[in-house]
């Protein structure tokens, strides 16, 4: 009896650790393997960087240091899986003094839910090496993801994992004309809580655009080398929003032989010109205030000149892209969530326009 029980234990110990083991295989789909989206050349000299190895020469090294960081890159995917796990690895420090892990170096899931775009989970990297379970109790449908990559570090490898007798289908970027955007620190996605969040990223998901974050931060500066770059791109619009890191000597220097160069290069695609924002605590301090005013003469004195010749340019003011309440930033320059909901609130009617009326006279 006592040798029955002895081998009735043993085996239902190997079939417990069985059931484990199976429950705990995974299936890793290699980044390598996926096609990015968010990327608007096709020859690139790393899988998860953003300009091609021509830009070292042609831009500064801040900005060719800072296009290694994956802002605005996805992965997108088809699967049926419950549970989805991430296997991750960045080169940077993880975290930013005003900006936490989770946006700075985290992985942001979306899913397509009764036709719309529903969060459905995050990591909190503690490390620069990590595995862990960013989706689990899904219902099991076969549904569309996308996953984002970090907005302010480098990615160094990346895999998404399922169980093996889940479905997985690696999609393709979507094959639209992509919107470029061009622009400074709030534009890569300082200080978005995560890379979802970044108003970049909710733009392309309210838009159901493919957007390409071209946001250097501290660093965009209309160099005009960069508008012969952005221009062999195909694009649907150019966004430029590099005002916030110019003074206004440089937006002299620099702004209107950029758009110039881009203008002749893609005479055809739309540019909207996105004015400085006030910084939240301007109204306290003058020489804020000032600043303002004074960039935002000279970015209109642009816009005036150019579209004497080009009718398709368009400009947005920036007193109030991030309200007037003082309550959207962390440090008076760079928007918590609630200051990315509302430049995106800003921007989409005016993006809205434009695509609509690019779609009436699109002869290209």
């Amino acid at each position: 009896m006592y040798h029955v029980r002895f081998i009735v234990l043993v085996c239902l110990a190997i079939f417990l650790s069985s059931a484990r083991i199976n429950a705990d295989e995974v299936v890793w789909h290699d980044g390598q393997k996926f096609e990015v989206e968010g990327q608007g050349w096709k020859e690139l000299p790393n899988h998860y960087w953003r300009v091609p190895a021509k830009a070292e020469q042609m831009a500064t090294k801040a900005v060719w240091n800072l296009s290694k960081q994956s802002a605005g890159l996805m992965l997108r995917f088809k699967t049926d899986a419950t549970v989805i796990k991430v296997r991750h690895t960045v080169t940077n420090a993880l975290a930013m003094p005003h900006m936490t892990a989770v946006g700075t170096s985290g992985l942001d899931l979306y899913v397509v839910n009764n036709g719309a775009w529903q969060w459905a989970g995050v990591t909190q990297p503690k490390e620069k090496t990590y595995e862990a379970t960013i989706l689990s109790g899904a219902s099991g449908e076969y549904q569309e993801y996308a996953l984002y990559l970090p907005l302010y570090n480098v990615t160094e490898s990346l895999e998404v994992g399922v169980a093996p007798e889940a479905s997985f289908e690696k999609l393709p970027p979507r094959q639209e004309k992509p919107i470029v955007y061009y622009g400074s620190s709030i534009a890569q996605g300082g200080c978005a809580s995560r890379p979802g969040m970044a108003f970049i990223a909710m733009l392309g998901r309210q838009l159901n655009h493919k957007i390409l974050n071209l946001g250097f931060s501290g660093s965009a500066k209309m160099e005009p080398d960069l508008a012969d770059l952005f221009a062999e791109i195909d694009a649907e619009m150019y966004v430029i929003d590099a005002f916030p890191n110019m003074t206004p000597e440089l937006i002299r220097e620099n702004a209107e032989e950029f758009l110039s160069r881009l203008t002749r290069l893609r005479p055809d695609v739309p540019i909207l010109l996105v004015d400085a924002r006030k910084f939240d605590n301007a109204p306290l301090i003058k020489d804020r205030n000032d600043s303002f005013y004074y960039k935002q003469t000279e970015v209109k004195k642009v816009y005036e000149k150019i579209v004497r010749t080009r009718k398709n340019v368009y400009y947005l003011p920036g007193d109030t892209l991030l309200g007037t309440d003082g309550e959207s930033t962390v440090d008076g320059s760079h928007p918590t969530d609630l200051g990315m909901m509302r430049m995106t609130e800003s921007l989409l009617p005016i993006m809205k326009k434009i695509l609509r009326e690019t779609a009436k006279t699109d002869t290209r």
